[in-house]
């Protein structure tokens, strides 16, 4: 799995970018956890809690996951160097409501069919996909 921006789709990172810039001017230090994932990488994840041992942390199979096709970035905010993984750190609230404003889709909004706080993807990607882009 990359961590890599510059494994982004550009039209993506054209988000991202600025985003992070965001976070960073709010004091905000983040750090990027996955860009790119490989089908086979994504398939392992998918095994993990099903066949192979571990919990389930996702509902991805391959092909179906924005990170498949370098179209999101999952990040966790830094406090003292320390990563926050606590979804109910305000600071989280903050991370996705800055990202939102940069037209980033969020899976920790309350909306999300799928919640995941530290996932951040292009909108619509799978329209993207099959208008041949990307």
């Amino acid at each position: 799995m990359s961590r890599s921006l510059d494994d982004l789709q550009p039209e993506f990172r054209a988000l991202v970018d600025p985003w992070l810039a965001a976070c960073k001017a709010q004091g905000i230090d983040l750090l990027v956890t996955c860009t790119l994932r490989t089908m086979a990488e994504q398939e392992a994840l998918y095994e993990q809690g099903r066949t192979k041992p571990g919990r389930v942390v996702t509902n991805a199979k391959p092909g179906e996951s924005a990170h498949n096709y370098g179209l999101a970035v999952d990040v966790v905010p830094l406090v003292n160097g320390k990563p926050v993984w606590d979804a109910m750190d305000p600071l989280w609230q903050t991370v996705g409501d800055l990202g939102m404003s940069h037209r980033l889709e969020w899976l920790g909004a309350p909306h999300s069919p799928f919640f995941e706080c530290a996932h951040f993807q292009f909108p619509r990607w799978r329209d993207l996909l099959s208008e041949g882009g990307s």
